[in-house]
């Protein structure tokens, strides 16, 4: 489970960061808002957390994160009046704590969050064992046969645990865009097609002719063992 906290204050990015990992998390940085959108498509996260004096612009730079995704969101402002908070939640925030915070209480509604979201740390995971293939969700790695386990990249396990986790199912790609990348918009059906096929590299024996990742035509795809 991935969280991002963003944060202009150094210090207030490192507490925030030393939180979330003790609960957890694993954390990256962030000093802008905006740009975490910008990038979301190639790093999404399971949770947001911004600390921020300008309660204000962070309203503006909020409606614009909630066009590409519907993660949870924690905003820590300091002394938020009513119309503020109310500006943020109107804006995509699912919680308004004034700042500073304690380490408990922040903690807390982290993992409260999470757990209404459906979110599940990786560790809590249990391990995906489909015969041949293995996949071990506390390192993200994959096993297939005999051969080397291969690591995966966050977006990587997302597919690969989806369509594991319904095998002999054929996933709509509307669904999977929504559960690995936690949006659905435009021009995301190359990214998926992208994402297949590096995770076909590392997986299939012979990735032009795919043994367990199948594409169904106009559908999405499907997790199953093929014939020799």
């Amino acid at each position: 489970m991935q969280a991002i906290v963003v944060a202009g204050n150094p210090d207030e990015r490192d507490f925030a960061a030393y939180v979330l990992r003790r609960a957890g998390l694993a954390v990256a940085p962030g000093k802008d808002l905006r740009q975490v959108a910008d990038n979301w498509l190639e790093n999404p996260v399971d949770l947001v957390v911004v600390v921020s004096s300008e309660a204000k612009a962070l309203a503006a730079d909020l409606a614009v994160l909630r066009v590409v995704t519907e993660v949870p969101v924690i905003v820590l402002a300091e002394l938020p009046g009513d119309t503020e908070t109310a500006d943020l939640l109107a804006a995509g925030a699912d919680l308004v704590l004034p700042a500073p915070v304690g380490p408990r209480v922040l903690a807390g509604y982290c993992h409260n969050l999470l757990r209404r979201s459906g979110g599940i740390p990786p560790f809590a995971l249990p391990v995906l064992n489909l015969g041949e293939v293995v996949l071990n969700p506390s390192d993200r790695t994959v096993r297939v046969g005999e051969r080397e386990a291969q690591r995966l990249t966050q977006l990587e396990f997302r597919l690969l645990y989806i369509l594991m986790t319904n095998r002999g199912q054929v996933i709509p790609a509307e669904v999977i865009l929504e559960r690995v990348w936690g949006y659905t918009g435009t021009g995301s059906r190359e990214l998926l097609r992208n994402l297949v096929s590096r995770l076909r590299s590392k997986l299939e024996p012979d990735p032009g002719n795919p043994r367990y990742i199948h594409t169904v035509a106009g559908l999405g795809y499907e997790f199953g063992v093929a014939g020799p």
